[in-house]
């Protein structure tokens, strides 16, 4: 398998080739010249694999330059019992009749996000061994990302890792999860403004090809292919765990802020996982509910940015949308660079009136929003019908989710993360805390390293460049 841009500037790659990058040269995503497609039978013989067996079945129909058997050994060492709390690495729990949670929150930082990057920690320092080169990698995280990307990288040899956030915008426990890593690899940048700051400084990072080559920029976010190609096997996982026939059909219910989740989920059905509608979800942010509602695609500024109780969906810019525009558009590299200049220009664009909106609705995707009345009553709901807590963005999840529930179709809600990283919205909800897994109990006591800068370009630059490896 070969990647290409986007944008059209890229000359055809290997997953090798474009593994430790973020965006393309040409300022685009690197996404596959086609996606590989289930041979005849292929999906009934998946039934009965454990997770890193179906791991390894789907991964190798991305990953093709890596050889089978160095794949399959990192697969293992990522996907254990002791790291993410039993054999099924991502256990199916009802909640009610016909309605399932994708437990996706087990790991290390009791986030979704986990599943891909404990895997992309090994592929990276193996990369890196191979070639006895290092890494800096530049992140940015609404609140997720960033201890889901520090915890897999500490301590790998060759790696260091800067990692950008709002500034007091995310969850108590979640900046304490990040901030208190003792590592001396880590190196947190609290950043003045929102979400969408941080991601724009590593855009304008990683588009600046001199300093990118000269101090070895990487990234984790979801705009490196690898970490979306890990959360396609989910998707299979869940459709498996919870359907009894080969052609039968489920929905799965995903919280969406950047995309790249729910664009998974996305390529699992073009792969032929027979998905019959991806229920996207947002909080107040509405900005992808709205596309998918209209055709507009209209970002919203800083200050237009609300603060909610799920705020790591708090994002207006939802990088991982132009993977599928690129497909939307019949993979027309000059539409895409032309709408995104509209973007970046005008605000918006919009394909309501254009013949590609009919695409937009045949994909599967159908959309909805929550508030934060709708989260309270949504997690009050599920824990009087299941006696499970869940936690604010999945709770997200599951409201839009059952809007769209259809009688006989398994409806799959993605779980974000685990109750206890939003203690004050359960107790809210609740009136009591959510129970924390061992170890975390004092988290938020405990001693912090981090820098608070403006969302300057150059400022952060000179911060990387003066403690890169």
């Amino acid at each position: 398998m070969h990647y290409v841009s986007t944008r059209g500037g890229m000359a055809p790659a290997t997953f090798s080739d474009i593994l430790l990058g973020g965006l393309a040269p040409d300022g685009g995503l690197t996404i596959p010249d086609a996606y590989p497609v289930l041979a005849s039978g292929e999906l009934a013989s998946w039934r009965s694999l454990s997770y890193p067996d179906l791991a390894f079945a789907i991964l190798r129909k991305f990953a093709t330059d890596i050889a089978a058997a160095d794949l399959r050994a990192l697969i293992q060492k990522t996907y254990t019992a002791e790291i993410f709390g039993s054999e099924e690495i991502t256990p199916v729990t009802p909640l009610s009749d016909g309605v399932w949670l994708l437990g996706l929150s087990n790991g290390p930082t009791l986030a979704f996000k986990d599943i891909a990057l404990q895997l992309l920690g090994h592929l990276f320092e193996q990369a890196l061994l191979k070639t006895g080169g290092h890494l800096n990698i530049l992140g940015a995280t609404s609140g997720d990302t960033g201890s889901s990307a520090e915890y897999a990288m500490r301590g790998k040899r060759g790696i260091r890792v800067f990692m950008l956030s709002p500034h007091q915008k995310m969850s108590r426990f979640q900046t304490a999860q990040m901030f208190s890593l003792p590592d001396p690899n880590i190196f947190n940048i609290a950043v003045r403004g929102v979400f969408d700051d941080c991601q724009d400084v590593v855009k304008a990072v990683s588009n600046d090809a001199a300093f990118k080559a000269r101090y070895s920029i990487g990234t984790v976010n979801s705009i490196n292919w690898a970490r979306v190609a890990a959360q396609v096997v989910y998707y299979f996982k869940g459709w498996l765990a919870t359907t009894e026939r080969d052609d039968q059909t489920a929905s799965f219910a995903v919280p969406s802020g950047n995309f790249g989740n729910i664009c998974a989920g996305y390529i699992a059905k073009r792969m032929g996982l027979p998905i019959r509608r991806l229920i996207l979800a947002t909080n107040e942010n509405n900005v992808l509910d709205e596309f998918f509602r209209t055709g507009v695609y209209r970002v919203r500024t800083p200050d237009q940015v609300a603060h909610t109780s799920s705020p790591s969906m708090d994002i207006s810019k939802a990088s991982n949308f132009e993977r599928f525009i690129f497909d939307v558009v019949d993979r027309d590299p000059a539409l895409v660079r032309h709408l995104w200049r509209q973007l970046d220009t005008q605000g918006f664009f919009d394909l309501s009136i254009t013949p590609y909106f009919q695409a937009v609705r045949e994909s599967g995707f159908v959309s909805g929003s929550s508030t934060h009345r709708n989260r309270l009553d949504t997690i009050r709901r599920v824990y009087q019908e299941s006696g499970l807590i869940i936690d604010t963005h999945t709770a997200d999840g599951v409201k839009v989710g059952l809007e769209y529930r259809e009688h006989g179709v398994p409806l799959i809600c993605a779980e974000t993360a685990l109750p206890a990283k939003f203690e004050e919205s359960i107790i809210e909800a609740l009136g009591r805390s959510p129970e924390r897994p061992k170890g975390y109990e004092n988290l938020e006591i405990l001693p912090q390293r981090f820098e608070v800068m403006d969302a300057d370009v150059n400022d952060i630059k000179d911060y990387i460049a003066q403690n890169a490896g």
